[in-house]
């Protein structure tokens, strides 16, 4: 067996414990180790007790792997952690929902305010006609108008966006 492998069975735990307590993830903890051990490859000749504690010098390595994958993290964009146990994939039906909710917010903007709270109490929050009535004190009959023309102001709004 050769000095080099001597010396990683003697500190890989220690390497890997101390790794991992700094980032708390096993799996990236494990890379932190391993490009410890390339730099302590290169730097093989200074892996000696006469230079100082060899410990010492691989845990301030790992140390500099973690700052220094740290900095590199912050300074591009969040990276994004998937759960392993759920479906990843964006459904058609999901994006179709986000559009047209999107739509749908549009074309209640251009609505005048008593015709778009009727169509939210309605349609969005799910209230009966009375109810809607009741909630915005108006008659039964002023709020089945209020949707008949918000109705068909939408249906204009939208085949004008479409043409």
């Amino acid at each position: 067996m050769c000095e080099f492998e001597a010396l990683v069975r003697e500190h890989q735990t220690v390497l890997l414990t101390y790794a991992t307590r700094l980032i708390a993830d096993r799996h990236r903890a494990e890379d932190v180790v391993q490009e410890a051990w390339i730099r302590a490859w290169r730097h093989r000749s200074r892996l000696t007790e006469e230079c100082g504690s060899v410990r010492a010098w691989l845990l301030r390595v790992v140390h500099n792997v973690v700052v220094d994958q740290s900095r590199a993290r912050n300074a591009r964009p969040c990276e994004v952690v998937l759960n392993e146990d759920k479906d990843h994939m964006v459904s058609n039906e999901t994006v179709d929902t986000v559009l047209n909710r999107m739509v749908v917010r549009d074309v209640l903007s251009v609505l005048p305010r008593p015709h778009r709270d009727v169509v939210t109490s309605r349609y969005l929050q799910d209230h009966s006609t009375a109810e809607t009535a009741a909630e915005l004190s108006i008659p039964v009959g002023t709020v089945k108008s209020r949707i008949h023309i918000a109705i068909n102001s939408m249906r204009a709004s939208l085949s004008g966006a479409a043409a």
